[in-house]
Formats: structure tokens, C-alpha cells, sequence
């Protein structure tokens, strides 16, 4: 049986987005499921991003917005990561409201292909969230392409 693997995450806003109530309840929600949590907080630049996860090495970064913006935001905030020998296999997802006009299936599947590990368009998506947490930690004896 997998044994559960408390995973080290960073939550952040993407670089445009004010908002903080997301990440506070993204916060506990992933501590609440055992997991450690840095939060970021709002508006960070890709930059910084890249820098913070580079030092603290997560098992998963989590990209919130509620502006409307991720479509444009996110891909700028992955290729950082993506540029930082640390940071370059790390899972980042990004969630919430993706484009202005709503649930945007198309802005979700350029995400997707820009290469983010998953996409979680809109608050309903909770619950696919939590297992896609499960699924990072559960281990056998360790994450597959854990930085640690």
C-alpha cells in the first residue's frame, strides 16, 4: 500500500493579480491535507517566483488567479520556473479564473500545452484539485522527479 508523503508547496498569485482570499484558502486547504505550504502571496513576478522556488525547492508550485488573467500570466510565470535548473521538473498547476470571460476551455487547453501539469478552471474544481494532491503524495518510497 502507498504510504502519503507530506509534500512541500508553493502557493502564489500570478504576477498581475492582486487578490490574497485565494491564496489564504489554498493555504488551508493544502495544509489541512498534511501538506507544508509557502505562500507567496499576491502579485509576485515571475522573477521572484523562479528565485523563491529555486531556494526552496518545492515538491509542487500552485498558481491562483481570480482576475481573469492566468491565460496570459501563467505561461510567463512557467517559463521562468521552467528556466531555473531547480525548478525545471517541478509539477506547477494553475487555477482559478483563467480568462475574462468565464470558463475557457480553450485558454485551459493552451495552459495545458504550454505545459502545465494540470489546470483547474474555476472553484468547482476543488475536489479534482485534492486528488491531484493525493496523487503527488502517494510514494513509493518517493516522488519521481522530486528536486530533494
Amino acid at each position: 500500500m502507498p504510504t502519503t508523503k507530506p509534500l512541500t508547496v508553493v502557493v502564489s498569485s500570478t504576477s498581475s493579480d492582486s487578490h490574497t482570499w485565494n491564496l489564504v484558502f489554498l493555504q488551508l486547504l493544502i495544509e489541512e491535507l498534511g501538506h507544508e505550504v509557502a505562500n507567496l502571496g499576491a502579485c509576485v513576478p515571475p522573477a521572484l517566483l523562479a528565485a523563491e522556488c529555486a531556494a526552496r525547492r518545492p515538491d509542487l508550485v500552485v498558481l491562483s488567479t481570480v482576475n481573469g488573467h492566468g491565460c496570459q500570466d501563467g505561461p510567463a510565470a512557467l517559463a521562468a520556473l521552467r528556466a531555473q535548473p531547480a525548478t525545471a521538473a517541478v509539477p506547477v498547476v494553475i487555477g482559478g479564473k483563467l480568462g475574462v470571460r468565464g470558463r475557457d476551455t480553450a485558454a485551459a487547453d493552451d495552459l495545458l500545452a504550454a505545459g502545465f501539469a494540470a489546470v483547474f478552471d474555476g472553484p468547482a474544481e476543488v475536489t479534482r484539485f485534492r486528488a491531484f494532491l493525493a496523487g503527488l503524495g502517494s510514494t513509493a518510497p518517493a516522488l519521481a522527479g522530486s528536486p530533494r
